[in-house]
């Protein structure tokens, strides 16, 4: 098994080095080979099995340099089938390799598939994670970061050092057994701790005292936001999903499920260790997990109260978010500015709303948008439009806003042209905090409201310097708009970042379409395409 995967990743290799469809030749190419695995471990002090990869939980740290061609090859050596998502990763014009179930057959047990892709002029703070099942639950998740070409520098000195923090709520049963619960119509029940880099308590960062550190913080749990604070240091904001901000400075900020954003701490305190804290935010029941900043001229271990999360809940929440702007005179990835786009001038070409909600279908917990709760097809969505494979999806299987009604199965996609500039309002009807994310793109989250949005909502919005990001939260009973530019063609899954309510139905498909095919637009299914369901014996 190993000798033939170092043969398939050598081959894909040079198809990839051959290729004029992937990337420009000068792109660098970087070459990886993981194994995933199951492991025993005890995060929570509960043995239990996780999925590792490479034998490490959480999975490896991949870094690039944007632009840089990733071959990685994935060998499935669990007794299920498994695949990854690059979250946040835009995949331009290569929805192939997205790695959810609408877009990729699942590696089968025993077996390797090779992903070939490239975050093409992004830089910033990602992460990849399982979408099969609820693989999610057991680990598999690691920390991708993509950092600038030394031509193109940041907007802020480099700093002495660079840290990931992997923060998420976790549970002590296993996902086997949560994902039983769920199949039988019941809720998750609430998490049992919250990990930093699958610790609870004992993560340490050493750096020197009057340097300034770069902090990578990212939510990879299942449920719930927290709050992260450092003790006795400010917190200044620099990027967000790929955005470079405002540098705002901050005693704490609230990070909701699948976000990610980079901080900058200068070591400006006496030499001892410090609390680094995350806590739940918006539960009953708050959990806490801790690590150390430590200086490496400290004699003395963490000690004193923790430092406090803010009062204030909800409102203060959306207030700090309403501080996060784009920086309009940094570059990004590339060398002219962020804010030349001006986004806020260009017309919708159509509008959908969509809400959430967690009706019972047959007498089962699910959730929907739209009144349909999302099921997966044997046979994945881009295959059967690639194929023109005939009864597995319909266009505008879902209403572009919602229209009450009794909830129903469907499997649901949203057809759009490529090019269209749409507005997308995420109307959250319901008591519990929402995270929405949308594969293939960055969106402008450009207002929050509460109550029911309506057009008159639209004089409030902001269309000059909201930042872009492939993941917005939308408060309980209360609304978030976001403008997106479809200019990257494919099917493009549209879901709830809380992953019991992605896999029990609150989520559906974007496919954007242009009916001149072209390379241009979008690229050819790669030669090692993985077939299933009714795609199997088809030749790309």
């Amino acid at each position: 098994m190993e000798r033939r995967s170092l043969i398939n990743i050598t081959l894909f290799g040079i198809v990839a080095l051959l290729s004029i469809s992937i990337a420009k030749a000068d792109d660098p190419y970087k070459f990886f080979t993981w194994s995933v695995t199951y492991g025993n471990i005890a995060p929570l002090g509960v043995p239990q099995q996780v999925i590792l990869i490479n034998g490490q939980f959480p999975g490896p740290k991949l870094d690039c340099v944007t632009n840089d061609n990733i071959v990685l090859n994935v060998i499935n050596k669990l007794n299920e089938p498994f695949l990854l998502t690059w979250n946040g990763i835009k995949q331009r014009k290569n929805s192939w390799q997205d790695g959810v179930l609408g877009t990729n057959c699942p590696i089968p047990p025993n077996k390797n598939f090779t992903y070939i892709f490239q975050p093409k002029d992004q830089i910033g703070s990602y992460t990849y994670f399982p979408s099969t099942g609820l693989h999610r639950a057991a680990g598999g998740f690691g920390a991708l970061n993509v950092y600038s070409r030394p031509r193109i520098p940041v907007p802020y000195a480099d700093p002495a050092g660079d840290f990931t923090l992997l923060v998420g709520d976790w549970f002590k049963a296993s996902y086997k057994t949560l994902q039983q619960s769920l199949d039988a119509g019941k809720v998750l029940p609430f998490p049992d701790g919250l990990l930093i880099n699958g610790q609870q308590t004992r993560s340490t960062f050493t750096g020197e005292q009057g340097k300034t550190y770069k902090f990578r913080v990212s939510n990879v749990g299942l449920l719930t936001s927290f709050n992260f604070r450092i003790q006795g240091h400010k917190l200044k904001v620099v990027e967000v999903e790929g955005s470079n901000v405002i540098q705002n400075v901050y005693d704490s900020i609230d990070v909701h499920v699948g976000q990610s954003l980079s901080i900058l701490v200068t070591l400006d305190q006496a030499p001892k260790d410090y609390y680094i804290v995350a806590s739940t935010r918006f539960t009953r029941t708050v959990l806490t997990a801790t690590g150390a900043l430590h200086y490496s001229n400290s004699a003395s271990q963490v000690s004193g109260p923790l430092p406090a999360a803010p009062a204030g809940g909800f409102h203060w929440s959306l207030q700090q978010a309403r501080t996060f702007r784009w920086n309009l005179t940094a570059n990004a990835a590339r060398p002219n500015p962020q804010g030349s786009f001006h986004y806020g001038t260009i017309p919708i070409s159509k509008t959908f709303v969509l809400a959430n909600s967690a009706p019972l279908i047959n007498g089962k917990q699910r959730y929907a948008v739209n009144q349909i709760s999302f099921i997966n097809p044997d046979t994945p969505l881009k295959l059967a439009d690639y194929f023109n494979i005939p009864g597995v999806f319909s266009l505008n299987s879902i209403q572009s806003s919602p229209s009450g009604g009794a909830a129903r199965l469907g499997t649901s996609v949203l057809g759009a042209t490529h090019h269209d500039f749409i507005e997308v309002v995420f109307q959250n009807d319901e008591n519990a905090m929402q995270s929405w994310h949308l594969d293939g793109y960055d969106f402008w989250v450009v207002g929050f409201g509460s109550g029911r949005w309506s057009q008159a909502s639209r004089k409030n919005y902001n269309l000059k310097d909201a930042l872009t990001r492939h993941t917005t939260q939308v408060y309980p009973n209360s609304w978030t708009a976001i403008l997106v530019s479809l200019d990257n063609q494919g099917m493009w899954n549209l879901r709830s970042a809380m992953w019991s309510r992605q896999y029990l139905g609150q989520q559906l498909y974007l496919r954007v379409w242009n009916s001149a095919q072209s390379l241009a637009n979008e690229y050819n299914p790669p030669t090692n395409v993985l077939l299933c369901g009714k795609a199997v014996g088809r030749h790309p």
